[in-house]
């Protein structure tokens, strides 16, 4: 992730959950198709499950954000653990759906609306603490596809980040001025 510094929490934010969905994509691109479809255990989701859940809950946060509870009606949150979707493509069709309601939702916000309150289950949160909050969310899920795809990638497995064994060099190239600080 780049970093550069920013004042606005709003534009910190949605830079954050960029970062996030790229980092999905960069681990669910690494994955072999079973991957995406297969549990580490019986109590376990996939990583279409885990993409499913996040569809759905960035649907029921975002859609109408400013104007209505963050948990609609109309989900069934129980669902979104059941029947995966079939396909890579439909896997990575929710992803981009419920990633473009996430932006669609934020772009427009202004750093005056981070104190409006929303209501999520009935309970008001400030715009700020709303986003906090789906922000740890999704944070949280990602981390859990970045493990899931590691292990079904294995030996071809690419970091994400510092390969294991070079922070040092790593390091190094930041004070160096080589690279930049992720």
């Amino acid at each position: 992730m780049a970093h550069r510094f920013e004042t606005s929490c709003l534009k910190d934010s949605i830079d954050l959950f960029r970062y996030y969905k790229k980092l999905g994509e960069r681990a669910m691109a690494q994955t072999p198709d079973e991957g995406l479809f297969a549990s580490l255990d019986p109590e376990s989701n996939s990583i279409a499950i885990i993409v499913k859940h996040l569809a759905g809950n960035m649907k029921s946060r975002w859609t109408d954000f400013l104007t209505s509870d963050g948990e609609k009606a109309d989900r069934n949150r129980d669902t979104e653990f059941e029947n995966p979707p079939a396909t890579r493509e439909e896997v990575m069709a929710l992803w981009e759906k419920g990633w473009a309601l996430v932006f669609a939702a934020l772009e427009p916000l202004t750093d005056a609306d981070l104190a409006r309150s929303v209501p999520i289950r009935g309970e008001p949160h400030s715009v700020t603490q709303a986003i906090h909050r789906q922000m740890a969310h999704y944070a949280y899920h990602v981390g859990q596809i970045v493990y899931i795809a590691r292990h079904y990638a294995g030996e071809h497995w690419q970091s994400l980040s510092v390969p294991r064994g070079k922070s040092e060099q790593f390091t190094a190239d930041v004070h160096a001025g080589r690279t930049s600080q992720r």
